[in-house]
This record gives structure tokens, C-alpha cells and sequence, in this order.
């Protein structure tokens, strides 16, 4: 019997089964049948799966299921918002996922396609986030479930995908949470500087909202039956989604926005210590000046200056200066430029 592939070892038809009443029948079934087998069979439909395909290894699912070609060229090429479409009685929805790389603070960020239909779903997956291989044991595990047909393979990945948001956002806040640390919580030298972190945080932050926030809107329209595709028994699960959904969606917003404030914080951070250098800077030229003004005066060599020949004129004009470079320091340490 042939067994399934790992997902993500090479692209292509990584699994192709046929299900009745709930229960998987056989192994692989051949793709050239695929939708022969199912309509033989009551309450039954297949699943195919494939990574990452190439435009010639997918002809031949487009012709088994007639996929519409619009939808075949996004799924192909990948790179499209979350969305779902209707095409006649095939439904086409985008999903992005989301893998959070904690050791370089950055999202892996992926996608799966489905094309639904009254006996079949067809899953494309696009990187390496979100592997499908678990989520396909853990619903042929839920007999119940997977009598709803395509619609429960729709809700079993729609669920595990919310749910690594989940999982991302808590090493996105853990990461905050070590910035915020640094910003405002520890004293820290001039060579640590935490702004190259915020900015890459955020943009990571920024891509993260792009892959949530439009999935509300489909999975929205599934929760509340207006996608006659969709099996009604599955409409309650699909109401549990969307509420992950939008939680994750609200978290990752107020990110943004932590991010935001933290950055503009360490900036002004930055331009304080920066105006604290200047006024030092200022304060010491000022006391150098003086000094510079009273001996540029003497420089001038006129012979009728009474200091001149006078034996204490040179102490008397060094205590002058030591006098006023003293006063001064004294003001400028006072007000805190010193």
C-alpha cells in the first residue's frame, strides 16, 4: 500500500484519500479517479493535498476537478492576501500562516490554499510554515467531524493555522516585553541601542497584521452560513475561529502600537542624551571663551595698558580668569549642563 508523503520534502501530490461516512478508505487513491471514487460512495468525498506545485503538476488536478483558472494561477503562484472566493459550486480560500522564528525575531510567513466542492477538497501549501500532515491525523481521529466533508477539512485548518497565530504572538510579546526592558527599565550604555530591534520588530509586526486581519472577513462570512458550500453542522466551529481570529487580530494591533510608543520613546531617549552632549559641549566653550576673550585682549600689545608694567598685573589677570571660569562652572553645574 502506498503511504503518504512528508509534507515539504519535495513539491507535489503529497496525499490523496478517499473518505466515507467519516472513515478513510484505503491509501493513496489515483489522482485520475479521484473524484470517480467519490462520487461512488455515500456521504463521501476525497482530499488531496499538494506542496508547493508547478503549473504542469497541477494541470492535471485542474482537469480532474475543473478548477477555475483564476483561482489555479493564484494558487500556483502564491503571494495573495487571505480571502475567500466563489466559483460556481467550487469555493477557493487563501489562508496565510504564520511560524514565529525566536532565535532571529522574524515570521515565517506561508500560505494554504483550498478549492472546495460538493465531494472533494484540494489543499495547496506554499513554505514551510504550518506543515498539514498533523492536522490531517488529528481530524481522521474526529469521525464526527469529518462526516461534514470538505467543509470539516476546511475548519481543521483554518483552526490549526489560527492557532499558531497564537503561538507566534506569544514569542512577539515576549520579545516586547524584553524590549520594553531594555528601553525603560535598566540602565544602559551609549553602544546599546535597542532602535534597529524596534524597527525590525515591527515590521514583523506589520506583516503579521497583513496575514490576520483579512481573514476575518471570510471567515466571518463562514460563521455566519453565507457560503452555501459550507456544511451548516460546521457552522458553530467556524464561529470558534472567528473569535480567534479577531483575539489575534486586537493582539497583534496593540503590538503595533506598543512597538509605536516604545520606539518613540527611545527616541526621545536619544535626543535627550544627545541635547544632554550639546550643553555640556556649549558650557565648556563658554568657559573657554571668556579665558580666550580676556587673553586676546592682552595680545594686543598697546603700550598704553596700566597692567602691563605693573608687577602684579600677570597673577592678578590669571586669578581674573581662574575667577571667572570658576563662576562660570559653578552656573552651568547648577542648572545641570555640567
Amino acid at each position: 500500500m502506498n503511504q503518504p508523503r512528508e509534507p515539504g520534502t519535495r513539491p507535489g501530490i503529497v496525499d490523496c484519500a478517499l473518505y466515507e461516512d467519516g472513515v478513510r478508505r484505503g491509501g493513496l487513491v489515483p489522482l485520475d479517479v479521484a473524484l470517480e471514487s467519490a462520487h461512488e460512495v455515500d456521504e463521501g468525498f476525497v482530499w488531496i493535498g499538494l506542496y508547493e506545485p508547478t503549473p504542469a503538476e497541477f494541470d492535471a488536478v485542474t482537469a480532474e476537478f475543473g478548477l477555475h483558472p483564476l483561482a489555479v494561477e493564484d494558487a500556483i503562484h502564491a503571494h495573495q492576501r487571505a480571502k475567500l472566493e466563489i466559483y460556481g459550486d467550487i469555493a477557493f480560500m487563501v489562508l496565510k500562516t504564520v511560524r514565529y522564528v525566536d532565535p532571529e525575531e522574524v515570521l515565517d510567513i506561508g500560505e494554504v490554499m483550498l478549492f472546495l466542492g460538493p465531494k472533494f477538497a484540494v489543499t495547496v501549501r506554499h513554505g514551510a510554515a504550518s506543515p498539514l500532515a498533523d492536522v490531517r491525523r488529528k481530524l481522521e481521529g474526529d469521525r464526527d467531524l469529518l462526516r461534514a466533508g470538505p467543509s470539516a477539512v476546511l475548519y481543521a485548518i483554518a483552526d490549526h493555522i489560527v492557532d499558531e497565530y497564537t503561538h507566534a504572538a506569544e514569542g512577539i510579546s515576549n520579545d516586547i516585553d524584553e524590549i520594553e526592558f531594555q528601553v525603560f527599565g535598566s540602565p544602559r550604555s551609549r553602544d546599546d541601542n535597542p532602535t534597529e530591534r524596534l524597527y525590525k520588530l515591527k515590521r514583523e509586526v506589520l506583516e503579521f497584521r497583513r496575514a490576520v486581519r483579512p481573514l476575518a472577513i471570510p471567515v466571518g462570512r463562514l460563521a455566519r452560513g453565507e457560503v452555501g458550500l459550507i456544511d451548516p453542522r460546521t457552522k458553530e466551529y467556524f464561529r470558534d475561529v472567528e473569535d480567534h481570529v479577531l483575539l489575534a487580530a486586537e493582539r497583534v494591533d496593540g503590538f503595533a502600537e506598543l512597538l509605536t510608543g516604545t520606539l518613540s520613546a527611545n527616541m526621545a531617549q536619544i535626543q535627550s542624551r544627545e541635547n544632554a552632549d550639546m550643553r555640556k559641549i556649549t558650557a565648556w566653550v563658554a568657559i573657554l571663551a571668556a579665558n580666550t576673550l580676556i587673553v586676546g585682549i592682552y595680545g594686543q600689545n598697546f603700550v598704553y595698558m596700566p597692567e602691563l608694567h605693573w608687577k602684579y598685573g600677570y597673577p592678578v589677570m590669571l586669578c581674573v580668569m581662574l575667577a571667572v571660569s570658576t563662576g562660570l562652572y559653578k552656573g552651568f553645574k547648577r542648572n545641570h549642563w555640567l
